[in-house]
């Protein structure tokens, strides 16, 4: 029985390594549009969904259906750059459409965050129903059959094994791209001139106008970056999980936002570590209670958080990350 609970709670960490990757690349949209706005962007989910469906179109177009894309490795990353980057543009490209049309005419009234937490409602389930009229039937075959299953195009073979614990080729990708995207957002604000906008924002957005700060082109390279990590997210989904919905963004979004408010929202880092965090709890509680209590869990965990520590794990702003 031992080895049996050993086995699976290996190979429970590797998946919620996956998943956590996911979770946390989404997170950092959550959390660097409430560190420079102060505004829980709800259709960022919406964004995240674009995403997902660019990279369903593009490898349905590869394959000519959704028969598996047979190649090397070379070919593997190829397709997972084409996807990754398409899905990005797209992502950050609605991000940046979003709050022009449903934030930015809000803030320039000056209206109450309510106001624009509402307008985020609005937004989400806007752009949920338009896909699910307008762009899902573009998937139905001949026969009138949605295709909303990807092409294989990274095998779900054996790489390696820890203990017992199973790591597939498909893992490695979600986890090096992920942990690759993540250092690079991270160096961008941290050290370049733009995070310096971003940063100062954050902390007192009249004085960063003093400074001669943009404010709205700040607002607006937030918005792009946070959507374009939710298109590599996407990218990285789709290829993990081979399918995709017009209401995949739902659960998916109430998942990053509690990996964001878990490791403190507004902090690029603790997006990261709740991310990270939260897919392990999820998939270790499967062990115990079964696998259909996995997203009971992390309702859970965001309802613990926010009632034992609200600023959550590291519970540092965006405005303190250092240079």
């Amino acid at each position: 029985m031992f080895q049996d609970l050993q086995s699976q709670f290996l190979g429970s960490t590797i998946g919620g390594l996956v998943a956590g990757s996911i979770y946390a690349l989404i997170a950092l949209g959550y959390t660097m549009v409430y560190g420079v706005l102060r505004l829980i962007n709800f259709a960022h989910s919406e964004i995240f969904m674009i995403g997902t469906m660019t990279s369903l179109f593009i490898l349905i177009a590869i394959a000519g259906g959704t028969a598996p894309i047979t190649v090397g490795v070379f070919g593997m990353i190829g397709i997972l750059l084409l996807i990754a980057v398409a899905s990005a543009i797209t992502s950050g490209g609605s991000a940046i459409v979003l709050e022009q049309l449903a934030y930015r005419p809000l803030r320039k009234k000056g209206a109450t965050r309510l106001a624009a937490l509402i307008s985020a409602i609005g937004a989400s389930l806007f752009l949920q129903e338009l896909f699910g009229l307008a762009i899902i039937p573009a998937l139905s075959d001949k026969a009138g059959k949605v295709q909303q299953n990807a092409p294989r195009f990274v095998p779900h073979d054996e790489l390696f094994r820890i203990g017992n614990g199973v790591v597939r080729t498909d893992h490695v990708f979600v986890i090096i791209a992920a942990v690759v995207v993540m250092v690079v957002l991270d160096q961008l604000v941290s050290r370049t001139r733009i995070g310096r906008g971003i940063r100062a924002t954050a902390q007192d957005p009249e004085a960063a106008v003093l400074m001669g700060v943009s404010i709205d082109r700040i607002v607006r390279i937030t918005f792009l970056l946070g959507g374009a990590m939710a298109g590599v997210a996407a990218a990285l989904y789709v290829m993990e999980y081979e399918n995709t919905d017009y209401r995949v963004g739902f659960l998916l979004g109430i998942k990053a936002f509690t990996a964001a408010v878990l490791g403190g929202i507004g902090n690029l880092r603790g997006a990261l570590l709740g991310g990270i965090v939260l897919g392990l709890v999820e998939n270790w509680s499967s062990i115990f209670l079964g696998s259909e209590w996995k997203d009971v869990t992390a309702f859970v965990v965001l309802v613990l958080v926010l009632m034992l520590r609200p600023t959550g794990i590291l519970g540092e702003s965006l405005q303190r990350a250092r240079a």
